[in-house]
């Protein structure tokens, strides 16, 4: 009778706190994998979810059309998923579209390469089934309507948020509201490439901008070496202090001028030099959590999913052939490289004791940036001491899990932060802890996870390629964007 009272009382109280939309703890969830793609918007990749059979495409805010600075409606038209031009997704670009909340400056988004007319006013057209993994995604699990990047800028600054809860050097200016905005930029006169390596093992001289809450934009130069190193809390060290373990696994190109390769600046950790802790000269990382929570190869996740060796959370960015960053006409592996991380994950049937990983783990997929494509909804601003850097346009956001209801369609407005925030309240720890993105979001996904419902069974997401191929895959590293 005790036990069958106190399982009466954990159900009672589970209904409690999913009713108010916040995690309960305990709670199912042993594993978390936060997937980063690259550089879209609800509007651009999914628009195919208004004709896609099965649901309600009301349910779904992603509009058909667009309107420019003069004032012109302008029809979304398709493109490929793979296209050889790029738009702008830097802080000024931002700027420019936002239009102080009008939301009608896309078209003063600059663009480069193979430039079409109304370059910035598009979407992905899947007549060929192009991103047919993700509307499935979308379809059986989990969307966010309202889920915005956190900066307002591009992905070294938004991989920052989504690892550390903030892009500043440290907390204090965190919450003065001075933040690293832009990508890094390599030294004058060099051939070296500020994607090779940046934060605790960037070369002298590379620079970024601060912006402080003015709106003022300042350069941070390398100078003297480790200017670049930062120094606050991060996801990793939340869990750390709690026993817990992560994994953050990222691409890496060869940097001659280094010991080991510290990764392209999506490698969050790279900037931290709690996790880093570099040499005296800046160029190799000897930190405990370094050796064991970095992986340089994105595909090892496959291998430890296959080990059961996956760890309580893993962060997965993909090598640029399966980033669905705009400008290569030939980079379109990312839905399958998505889907694959998900089918290993959810096929599993030898792990946690036989229970397999998808009976104990959520799966979060979305986007680093908005990448320069037009989107309708407009973002709240975070204005005052924070200045006016927080938040950015949309992104999408994908949450696959055993208690996510087929079709769900959350309309609570999230961020970064929120992802964070999940984090924290499945392992028991006190959300808001990390005192950053995470304590200024509006939520934390409660809304994604029914668990007081029977766990689904999965069902393998159909991809034209599987994990076999990206463990195998004897190309050359890419970086998931290069610009």
């Amino acid at each position: 009778m005790r036990c069958a009272g106190k399982s009466l009382w954990l159900v009672l109280w589970l209904g409690i706190q999913v009713a108010y939309g916040q995690i309960p703890y305990p709670n199912p969830i042993h594993h978390v994998v936060v997937i980063v793609q690259e550089n879209r918007t609800p509007d651009n990749l999914f628009h195919g979810l208004l004709s896609w059979p099965g649901i309600n495409p009301a349910n779904y805010d992603i509009s058909s059309e667009g309107v420019n600075s003069k004032g012109e409606v302008i029809p979304l038209e398709p493109i490929p998923l793979g296209i050889s031009y790029d738009l702008s997704h830097a802080h000024a670009a931002f700027v420019a579209m936002y239009n102080s909340g009008k939301m009608n400056g896309a078209d003063r988004v600059p663009c480069s390469g193979n430039c079409v007319s109304d370059p910035q006013f598009k979407y992905v057209d899947n007549s060929q089934h192009a991103v047919d993994p993700y509307l499935t995604l979308a379809a059986d699990y989990g969307w966010a309507n309202y889920m915005f990047q956190t900066n307002q800028g591009p992905s070294y600054p938004a991989h920052q948020f989504i690892f550390g809860g903030t892009s500043a050097r440290s907390e204090s200016e965190d919450h003065a509201g001075i933040y690293v905005a832009e990508n890094p930029v390599a030294p004058r006169g060099s051939n070296y490439l500020a994607q090779n390596d940046t934060g605790c093992l960037a070369p002298l001289n590379e620079w970024n901008y601060l912006l402080y809450p003015d709106g003022a934009e300042k350069k941070l130069t390398n100078n003297p070496l480790g200017t670049l190193c930062f120094s606050h809390g991060t996801m990793g060290s939340l869990l750390e202090a709690r026993g817990l373990t992560w994994k953050y696994y990222a691409p890496t190109m060869a940097n001659p001028n280094h010991s080991n390769p510290g990764g392209f600046f999506w490698l969050a950790p790279n900037s931290i030099r709690e996790i880093c802790e570099p040499n005296g000269s800046y160029t190799e990382c000897l930190g405990r959590s370094w050796a064991k929570s970095v992986d340089l190869n994105p595909a090892d996740v496959f291998t430890d999913i296959e080990s059961c060796q996956l760890d309580n959370v893993s962060w997965i960015i993909p090598d640029g052939k399966n980033s669905d960053h705009p400008g290569n006409p030939i980079a379109t592996g990312g839905p399958s490289w998505v889907a694959s991380v998900v089918n290993a994950i959810g096929n599993d049937t030898k792990c946690e004791g036989g229970a397999g990983y998808w009976s104990d783990t959520a799966i979060i997929i979305t986007w680093d940036d908005w990448g320069g494509w037009y989107d309708h909804v407009a973002p709240r601003i975070l204005y005052g001491a924070l200045g006016s850097y927080q938040y950015g346009f949309r992104v999408p956001l994908l949450v696959v899990s055993a208690y996510t209801p087929r079709a769900y369609v959350d309309n609570i407005h999230h961020d970064f932060g929120s992802i964070q925030r999940f984090i924290e309240g499945a392992f028991g720890i006190p959300e808001k802890s990390l005192g950053l993105a995470d304590a200024r979001a509006s939520g934390d996904l409660g809304g994604f996870f029914k668990f007081e419902q029977s766990p689904r069974e999965f069902r393998s997401i159909k991809a034209p390629l599987d994990a076999d191929f990206f463990i195998h895959d004897t190309r050359p590293p890419e970086p998931p964007d290069t610009d």
